[in-house]
């Protein structure tokens, strides 16, 4: 694990924790310069990567996280937001067909459980979104028009856990209804998408994403 962060206590408040996860953190920088260079020099499962870093504290981290995909395309990449960004991020993960990207806001990285099981996650190839981030697309569907109004309340919720990338059962868990009922509402909010019913659970996220993002 790399972890980039140019606040230097967050940086080294991440590295402890990882370490105390059971992670190994072979190296870190503060600035996105050194970065191909650390990933290539200790091909690391994944990378810990703000979004915003020197040295005009907008996109670096972006289009840090786009040069390690495109030369090192089996690395996870967790990008880091102190806000929620969801115009280049989201396209950003919505359009990288291979999984293995995720998003938190910095507030999630408080909670050494779900940064660890994040971590893993896009470390296995998967994607993970930071459910505030789909909270703010879902504001964007309630308010579009066309078929995405169409869903009813509840299928919004199924809908906002598989964004999250959610499995049926965990959704269920969650919702506290049963997995037939699950399975007949993801169903429907295929159909009303126009999304793959049979896709696999990591490429129906991002369907999911490229319709939230587009509403």
């Amino acid at each position: 694990m790399i972890v980039a962060e140019d606040s230097a206590i967050l940086r080294q408040g991440l590295v402890r924790l990882l370490v105390d996860e059971g992670f190994e953190v072979p190296a870190q920088c503060a600035e996105p310069g050194p970065l191909l260079d650390l990933v290539a020099a200790h091909r690391p499962d994944a990378v810990l990567l703000d979004i915003r870093m020197p040295p005009t504290h907008t996109d670096e981290g972006l289009r840090a996280a786009a040069a390690i995909r495109a030369l090192h395309p089996g690395t996870g990449i967790l990008l880091l937001s102190q806000y929620v960004e969801t115009t280049a991020t989201v396209r950003a993960l919505s359009d990288d067909d291979s999984g293995g990207f995720g998003y938190l806001l910095k507030e999630r990285v408080a909670d050494a459980d779900e940064l660890a099981h994040s971590l893993k996650r896009v470390a296995a190839g998967e994607t993970v979104v930071d459910p505030e981030v789909v909270a703010h697309l879902m504001n964007g569907v309630r308010a579009a028009a066309g078929t995405h109004a169409e869903l009813t309340a509840r299928e919004r919720e199924v809908l906002s856990l598989m964004a999250q990338g959610r499995s049926n059962h965990a959704i269920a868990l969650t919702l506290v209804i049963g997995a037939k009922t699950v399975e007949s509402h993801v169903r429907s909010i295929f159909t009303k998408l126009g999304i793959d019913a049979d896709a696999q659970d990591n490429r129906r996220v991002l369907a999911v994403l490229r319709h939230l993002r587009d509403a």
